[in-house]
């Protein structure tokens, strides 16, 4: 297969698990809550959305030929909260992360060594990958810690349950021995 498919496979995974964390989030929120937000310094979970989306859609599309950061992108705008319902969030949302998988899915080991530009800067599209995975971890974060916050103790945790651990763990090496 090649250490650079291998790779691509690999990171196409950890985008859907980046992503599967934002979207068992925003199922969990309603109209409101994907509004809300501490203060005005702070963002919603539909700005934040709606920022990812807007660099997603510049960053990905003609990822190999032109520069990242494209000149119809109004990356000042993507902080305006003006999404109108969660269905206008979801739509916004998937419409980024189409574009990213849509990208990915179409390289090539040896396109990871190609450069890429962002804002005029060169990096090797394999940078710009992991430069993209770090800004979408670390924003999809953020929606998750709203999402709590927002929720309290009706919150569905999408992850190992507090004082669980133990028994998630003998789950997983039960499993795994098969």
């Amino acid at each position: 297969m090649g250490l650079g498919n291998e790779y691509l496979k690999v990171v196409q995974e950890r985008f859907k698990s980046v992503k599967d964390l934002g979207d068992r989030t925003i199922s969990q929120l309603s109209n409101d809550d994907i509004h809300w937000n501490l203060n005005d310094a702070s963002n919603s979970v539909a700005v934040i959305a709606k920022h990812l989306s807007g660099n997603m859609v510049s960053r990905w599309s003609d990822f190999l030929t032109s520069d990242g950061e494209k000149s119809y992108r109004n990356r000042d705008q993507e902080f305006e909260n003006d999404i109108s319902s969660k269905q206008e969030l979801i739509t916004v949302w998937e419409k980024g992360w189409n574009t990213v998988f849509e990208t990915l899915n179409g390289l090539e080991g040896q396109d990871l060594l190609k450069s890429v530009f962002i804002r005029g800067e060169s990096h090797t599209a394999l940078e710009a990958i992991e430069r993209q995975m770090a800004h979408y971890a670390y924003h999809i974060g953020q929606i998750v810690y709203i999402g709590k916050q927002i929720k309290g103790e009706n919150w569905e945790t999408l992850s190992i349950p507090k004082g669980k651990s133990e028994e998630y763990l003998q789950q997983m090496l039960k499993r795994n021995q098969k």
